[in-house]
Formats: C-alpha cells, sequence, structure tokens
C-alpha cells in the first residue's frame, strides 16, 4: 500500500499537514456524527487525522493503523493523539474483529491502495450495522491536488511526473463506485473545497519538495541551472492573493452506511 516516500513523517507533516486538517474539517463536519463513537482511522499516517477526530469529534476510543513503521511512531509523539492505540498494518487485510466499530474513516489514503474495492469492503466488515464508513481524496483528475502547479510547471519545461496509479480512484464517481461495489449503503459524495496558501516562495518551495514523491523526485533529476529555470517559472505563474501565494485545492468525499445482509 505504502510507497517509500511515505516513510519520513515529519516531512510528510509539513508538505501535507495543514491542508489534510483543512479539508478534513470539512469532512468531519460533513459527516456530522455524534460525540461517544468507536473509531478507526485507516492509512493513518502521521495520525494528523486521528487527532482532528479526537478533537472535533469526541470519540469514546479511536484507532489508527498504517503500513509505515516511520509513520505511526510519529503520529505517537502527537499531544492530540495520546490516547489513541496506534498499530501498524494492511488496509485491504485489517487486524480486527467484525463489527468492532462505528466509524472508519479513510483521508487521503484511498488512491494509494492497490485494490480500493478490497480495503472497502475490509471497512465495513469491521464496522458494526448502522455505522458509517467513508473517506476523503484529492482529486487528482481534476487539478485538485495541493502540488498541482509545481506539477504544471514542470510540464511546462518538457519534464514528465510519474502518475500516480490509483488517480482514477479521486473522483467523486469513482468513489461511489467503490463503496457501492463493496455492499456499502446509502452512498453520497461531495466537493471539499479549500485555499492552500504560503507567505511567500521560499515558505512555498521548501514545503512542496520536502517530501520525495513523484514530482520531487523528477525534480532532483534537473540540473542546477534547470531547477532554477523551474523556479523563475514557477515564481511567475504561481497565484497570489494580498502578497501570499494562494490557490485553490479539491478533495473529494464519499460516505454510507454498513447494513448486514441478513
Amino acid at each position: 500500500m505504502t510507497d517509500s516516500f511515505f516513510t519520513d513523517g515529519d516531512a510528510y507533516e509539513r508538505f501535507m499537514g495543514r491542508w489534510s486538517r483543512a479539508a478534513g474539517e470539512q469532512f468531519l463536519d460533513w459527516l456530522a456524527l455524534p460525540a461517544g463513537l468507536n473509531w478507526l482511522d485507516i492509512g493513518c499516517g502521521t495520525g494528523a487525522f486521528t487527532e482532528l477526530a479526537t478533537e472535533r469529534c469526541k470519540p469514546a476510543q479511536i484507532s489508527g493503523i498504517d503500513p509505515s513503521e516511520d509513520q505511526i511512531a510519529y503520529a505517537r509523539k502527537r499531544p492530540g493523539a495520546a490516547h489513541a492505540k496506534f498499530r501498524s498494518g494492511d488496509a485491504q487485510a485489517l487486524p480486527y474483529a467484525d463489527s468492532e466499530f462505528e466509524v472508519a474513516a479513510m483521508a487521503l489514503v484511498i488512491s494509494f491502495i492497490p485494490d480500493p474495492i478490497k480495503a472497502a469492503a475490509e471497512m465495513q466488515r469491521v464496522v458494526r450495522p448502522g455505522g458509517t464508513v467513508a473517506a476523503y481524496m484529492w482529486d487528482f483528475l481534476g487539478k485538485g491536488f495541493t502540488q498541482w502547479p509545481l506539477m504544471d510547471a514542470l510540464k511546462g519545461v518538457g519534464v514528465e511526473v510519474a502518475e500516480i496509479a490509483g488517480r482514477l480512484h479521486s473522483t467523486e464517481a469513482a468513489l461511489r463506485r467503490i463503496f457501492e461495489t463493496a455492499g456499502i449503503r446509502d452512498v453520497a459524495t461531495r466537493a471539499i473545497d479549500i485555499e492552500v496558501s504560503y507567505a511567500d516562495f521560499d515558505d512555498y518551495w521548501a514545503s512542496q519538495t520536502s517530501l520525495p514523491n513523484p514530482t520531487v523526485q523528477a525534480i532532483r533529476k534537473l540540473s542546477a541551472q534547470d531547477v532554477e529555470k523551474l523556479k523563475t517559472n514557477l515564481r511567475e505563474q504561481l497565484p497570489r492573493r494580498g502578497g501570499r501565494i494562494a490557490y485553490p485545492a479539491r478533495a473529494n468525499a464519499v460516505k454510507g452506511m454498513v447494513i448486514r445482509q441478513p
């Protein structure tokens, strides 16, 4: 499930933490679940969403699972996730009993899972009847990913960036299809729009290149001269608002109910 670039918790947090939180707040408001439930955060990574769900939803218990031991170690250090139970494991074969939870969520994970339908079925298995399963993912096909300006700039200088294999699973229609195929009922979807902003270009560049994902790996193959050319183009092209670099990003969300067949 996990690519090697997800193993550095500090780099991932710098690159994605605040934007994951911004999208996650809207996602949790949309779920509108009561306090006191037993939650599972699948693909919890650095624990950003675990911490957010703890703050906003006041679960009775919350567990987080991720295949990266380094990410789990980072998550355990978060003050807001001090009462969460973290463990390593695979979203496609969750090490939990049937009906163990009342809510199972995936935050910015489903496009990185080889078999998302199998993972959705596992979510359903570990949630009790009447419970909620839900997920959200950056819209890779609709310029929703927080890194789209950098990806466009690379293409503008003739550099091809390796596409994320699961990008086709990031649309509302695809997420609905995954959940319905897994047998989840009462499926609903929505778009989540946020603004990505940075104080200046140095803040933008440091944050955007901290995690060695496919886009950053492509940059690291460039000569120093070509990197400077890329930076020059970016400085000219990046949208700005009130002196800050600011541009839109979008995630797509899906939720449904667990209903066991008699």
